[in-house]
């Protein structure tokens, strides 16, 4: 099962894409319960950061944020790349602007058949 089931994945599983970006996926090589227990440590900094903004707590939201990119460096969708065959990180990049470009663009077609 994909764990992004509304958003198409490259063929190679590297990215999602959502309104014509690609986001970096997380690292399948995870142990499934390391990655169950930072994708909870992940929605929690997230509800923090909302929290604070909320109180106007900006050292608490500062302190969140750090706790909301720790989680997704640990899962592997910032930092360095998980994979080795030295591809370069397109993560946030437009799909169309991208060698993933063909593949997307089919994806409308098929979709319009």
């Amino acid at each position: 099962m994909s764990r992004h089931p509304p958003y198409p994945t490259t063929p190679d599983g590297r990215y999602f894409v959502v309104r014509g970006r690609l986001w970096r996926s997380s690292d399948p090589a995870l142990a499934p319960a390391l990655r169950e227990r930072l994708v909870h440590e992940l929605m929690e900094a997230r509800r923090r950061v909302g929290l604070a903004r909320k109180a106007g707590d900006t050292e608490g939201e500062k302190t969140a944020r750090a706790a909301v990119d720790a989680a997704k460096r640990a899962l592997g969708e910032r930092g360095p790349v998980w994979w080795s065959d030295g591809a370069p990180d397109l993560n946030r990049r437009m799909v169309a602007n991208t060698p993933y470009a063909a593949w997307y663009a089919a994806l409308g077609a098929l979709e319009a058949t």
